[in-house]
């Protein structure tokens, strides 16, 4: 069974950035392709994007506008969102997801990390 859990989330004034961590136990994360979503208050939850087990991104919605980057390291079995120039609306919960390949169905949910962008 895999179990993913984020990290990273926080306070951040607008204009600052966060990295978000996504590490996972139980079973290596290499063979998995890693989802990111997030949901704000009120609203749906939404994809961003999507990096391969071979580390290529698949950009799902890019509500972001190139500000988050999307990376992993096998080695440590984490996968990150690097997240800057944040604004007010980026004020989310974000979850990863461990899916066999980018776009199938979602097989693990991690179970998020409270971002708030606010000055």
């Amino acid at each position: 069974q895999l179990q993913l859990v984020e990290s990273g989330g926080g306070l951040v004034e607008p204009g600052g950035s966060l990295r978000l961590s996504c590490t996972a136990s139980g079973i290596s994360l290499e063979a998995f392709a890693i989802s990111w979503f997030r949901q704000a208050p009120g609203k749906e939850r939404e994809g961003l994007s999507c990096i391969t087990s071979r580390g290529n991104i698949d950009i799902i919605n890019d509500v972001w506008g190139g500000r988050f980057i999307a990376y992993r390291d096998n080695a440590k079995n984490t996968v990150y969102l690097q997240m800057n120039r944040l604004k007010p609306e980026d004020t989310a919960v974000y979850y990863c997801a461990a899916e066999p390949r980018c776009r199938n169905p979602i097989e693990f949910w991690g179970q998020g990390t409270q971002v708030i962008v606010s000055s």
